[in-house]
């Protein structure tokens, strides 16, 4: 046999042309072929093109409040007039009944219509109430993933008596409707506060739904990611962590936790949409956002008294929560998919020869 030489890696070329170097070619990592499937998936980035318009348009509050409506969220305008098309009208009614959508007919001003018998910018209230839902949404996601995940853990590798004590624990939230338990806890807190280890949060206070919706969610989280914690301590690579002498704190962080990030990621973007629909049932109850703070969920609350009169005060944040929950929960399917590596998703290779449906990626 002979030996390999620097001719066995060129290319033959055209003639009297210097051969090419054939360049090997690479493997992908996990994380770039997701993103390849992703890219892919048009209508999952469509939906997330349609909530970052969402979170834009939220963003843009403070900018349309002082530029184009020159009102703030809370200022009321019960006995002020407004002029439309060069004729003074009432924001409210001697009857009670609020001007309804002037669009651009008062230069921007209450483009939505009133409120209600405050007469505050509908419009305005809108832009800024999304902006707490989308808030106590992510921080409250945000919370939920982090507890979720050190419970997971922890359960999921240790078992022994650790596993049963916190499955347990878990298992007494789940046994309540989470509505149920979220307004049970909004109604006490709302009275005194929260008071908790030498942390005082006033009872008005926006962080009461935010503590509460992240609590009462763990449980629907951690048990799957407990059930893959199970499932990955087994692997080869785990029991190899163990016997180069790792500790536990090591191999949870250092070798399952990175096998866990997709299923993280696909919970969080899934768990905003939850967390923003019973933010939302919450505020309608009236044990969520406390006013003078406002919300999608409290602008429902204030407009069904008027639904039969001014409609468009409960459609439209109805609408808005409508448009961010689908648009969440198709951009985390589509997520989920990509991440998925067994995903059925025909990818090029770098050769250009596509791979066959199916094929291990």
């Amino acid at each position: 046999m002979h030996g390999v030489t620097p001719e066995d890696h060129m290319a033959p070329g055209p003639a009297g042309a210097a051969p090419a170097l054939l360049t090997p070619a690479h493997g992908e990592g996990p994380w770039r072929l997701a993103a390849r499937r992703l890219g892919r998936n048009r209508i999952a980035l469509a939906f997330l093109g349609l909530f970052a318009l969402i979170v834009v348009f939220c963003l843009a509050a403070p900018l349309w409040a002082n530029e184009v409506a020159h009102t703030g969220p809370n200022d009321t305008h019960t006995l002020k007039k407004v002029e439309v098309n060069g004729e003074k009208r009432d924001v409210v009614t001697p009857a009670g009944s609020p001007l309804g959508p002037q669009w651009f007919a008062a230069g921007g001003k209450f483009f939505l219509g009133a409120d209600g018998r405050l007469g505050r910018d509908e419009m305005v209230r809108l832009m800024y109430g999304g902006r707490t839902s989308l808030f106590i949404a992510f921080v409250s996601g945000l919370i939920t993933t982090l507890i979720a995940a050190a419970l997971g853990l922890l359960a999921g590798y240790y078992r022994g008596w650790v596993d049963p004590v916190i499955s347990r624990s878990l298992d007494v939230l789940w046994a309540f409707p989470v509505l149920l338990l979220a307004s049970a806890l909004g109604l006490t807190l709302a009275v005194g506060g929260l008071n908790l280890f030498g942390l005082h949060v006033p009872s008005g206070s926006i962080w009461i739904p935010i503590l509460i919706i992240g609590v009462v969610m763990v449980p629907y989280m951690a048990r799957p990611i407990r059930g893959e914690v199970l499932s990955l301590r087994e692997k080869e690579f785990a029991e190899a962590a163990v016997a180069q002498g790792a500790g536990g704190f090591r191999i949870m962080f250092s070798e399952l936790l990175p096998n866990l990030w997709s299923t993280i990621i696909v919970f969080f973007a899934l768990n905003i949409a939850n967390n923003m629909l019973l933010e939302s049932a919450l505020s309608f109850l009236n044990v969520g956002v406390q006013p003078p703070n406002s919300s999608w969920g409290t602008m429902i609350a204030k407009g069904n008294d008027l639904i039969t009169s001014a409609p468009l005060l409960t459609i439209i944040p109805g609408t808005m929560i409508l448009l961010t929950v689908l648009s969440l929960n198709v951009f985390g399917d589509g997520l989920r998919d990509a991440l998925d590596p067994r995903s059925k998703v025909r990818l090029e290779a770098h050769a250009g020869v596509a791979e066959p449906e199916g094929a291990p990626v």
